[in-house]
Order: structure tokens, then sequence, then C-alpha cells
């Protein structure tokens, strides 16, 4: 076995000079279950036919009974497009509460990563998760759940870090492909991962944790133009202004490194002349995905109201 290391993007994954890749962190994964706590039930799917996209989905057990349709979350999971899973604890144990307390399904995409799939693997495959989430809308797709429970016209998109990014770019493509039978009002980006070739006030200037960040986005799409590909800097994308929802709620950490991109996503989506709604919630105090690695905190509960609210807001 190959033990010389081509790429090493410690702390989450080693890439060895055969291709060969280790990831170092986030490996382990839960099936499925009725969630006793909660009262969620979920269950993993198959969304493309060659089994490339697939995702587990959540309702409250409750709704299956029931003949009231409830708004749909898809969720993209984060890791830097390179470790973490649908399928992981960390968003199993995140999903179940979150579907409980909004009253909502669930859509957790399971998609391809980097670096064996480089970007746009994840991008394209949130797409198809996002057509097949549309597939139901006239109640004859393949998935009952969606089918019988599902409020088409009020499906949000959310997603932490770089599955934040994910959703990002998947509200500039809805700008540019409309999606028949299906109504996205708003999207939910939990401590995005935004970069940029120029440090921004009060952002790290570092050379080691800025080439840190650099590295890891050119293991992901090698590809790139580099930090202020559209991609990675909405800044620098034109279609920024035709993003496809009408609101937007950006949440930030006070100690993440990633927190100004937070806040000056919400700047320049103002000014480029889209027309929606965007704020900023901030946990004082708190760093990166900190609600995934401390769900118990007074702040973890406080943005989870906050989402709660987000999707059953009828605005």
């Amino acid at each position: 076995m190959e033990t010389e290391v081509a790429n090493d993007l410690s702390p989450l994954a080693k890439v060895y000079k055969d291709g060969r890749v280790e990831r170092l962190m986030s490996t382990a994964t839960v099936p499925p279950s009725l969630d006793e706590k909660t009262g969620v039930q979920s269950k993993d799917v198959a969304i493309s036919s060659d089994s490339t996209v697939s995702a587990r989905l959540y309702i409250p057990k409750a709704a299956i009974g029931s003949l009231h349709k409830l708004p749909v979350l898809v969720y993209i999971h984060g890791g830097g497009f390179i470790i973490e899973t649908a399928w992981s604890p960390t968003y199993h144990n995140y999903l179940n509460p979150l579907v409980a307390e909004a009253n909502i399904i669930a859509v957790s995409v399971e998609y391809r990563r980097a670096p064996e799939h480089p970007l746009p693997a994840a991008y394209d495959d949130s797409w198809t998760a996002l057509k097949w989430v549309a597939s139901h809308s006239a109640g004859n797709g393949p998935e009952e759940w969606l089918n019988s429970h599902a409020n088409l016209k009020k499906v949000f998109m959310s997603g932490d870090s770089a599955g934040a990014n994910i959703v990002h770019n998947m509200g500039i493509r809805l700008g540019e492909e409309k999606l028949n039978g299906i109504g996205i009002p708003g999207i939910i980006l939990v401590h995005p991962y935004f970069w940029g070739e120029e440090s921004l006030p009060s952002e790290p200037t570092e050379p080691g944790k800025r080439s840190m960040i650099r590295d890891l986005w050119h293991a992901a799409k090698p590809t790139t133009t580099g930090c202020d590909d559209p991609l990675m800097n909405p800044a620098t994308d034109p279609r920024l202004s035709g993003l496809g929802v009408s609101r937007v709620l950006i949440c930030v950490a006070e100690k993440d490194m990633l927190r100004q991109r937070g806040w000056y996503y919400k700047e320049v989506l103002s000014k480029s002349g889209w027309k929606g709604d965007v704020e900023v919630m901030e946990a004082p105090g708190e760093d990166h995905v900190f609600h995934l690695m401390n769900p118990g905190c007074e702040n973890a509960a406080k943005m989870m109201k906050r989402l709660v609210s987000f999707m059953n807001d009828d605005k």
C-alpha cells in the first residue's frame, strides 16, 4: 500500500501518491431510525438511478398518519467538500430535533466528495437532489413521504460551512434555471465557507491560516482560478443579483475565522441589486459549527429557534 503522501490536508484527510484518500476525522456513521427522544422517523433513499446521489429523509412520526402538509428542508452537510456524510451521527443528531421543532420533512443529501470527485460533483449532486424533490410536485414522485406529506411550495435549503457554500450556489443556479412545481422561498447559510485572495478587515492575515483554507479549496476544485473563483467568493460573481430566492438567513459565530465572510456576503448581496431580504444572526463567543459540536448549549438553542421561525414564517 502506498505510504507516500501527495497532499496533506490534515486535520481532515491525507491523499497518497496512488490516489488513495485517508479521512482522518468524522468517519463514523449511524443507521436511520425512529428517534425515541424526538419522535422523528428516518430512512435512506437512492436519488439517482446509478446511486451516486442518495439522501436520508426525516419526518415527524406523527405526520405519517396526518393529511397536514409540511415544509421541506433540503440539508447539505459541511466538511470542506472532503469529509462528513449524511449518515454521520453529527448530522443525524442535529436533524432529528430540528425536524421535530420545526415540524418539517428533511432531505439530507449524500453527495460525492472531493478529492476523488472534485467540484462541481457536489454542486451537481445537490442540484440532482433538488430536482428529485421537485419531481414529487404532482403527488406521483418516487417517494411516498414527499407525495403524501410535503408542501412543495415551502422548500428551504440549508447547510453548514461547505454545505452553506453549496446552498448559496444552488440559489444562484435557481436564478438561472427555474424548477417547476416547487417553491423555494428561502435559504439558510450557517457559517458559510467563502473566502477571497484579499483579506477582509479583521479577518485572519496569518499566512498559515489563509493557506490552509486556500489549500482545501484547491483540493476540492483543482481547476479553480483561486479563492476569488465566483464559487468561493460570491462578491466576484456577476450573477449574484439573480440569486433565485427571496429570503436569506446567514448564521455566523464570533470566533469563527469565516465570520467576516458571512457579514460580507450580506453586504455584497444587499448592494448587488437583488430584491430579497437578508439577515445575519451572530452567536457571541462561539466558533465554527459550535451548534454541531455542542448542541445542548444556549447559543445552539437560540439558533435552532431562529431556524424554526424562519421556516415557519409566512412572509
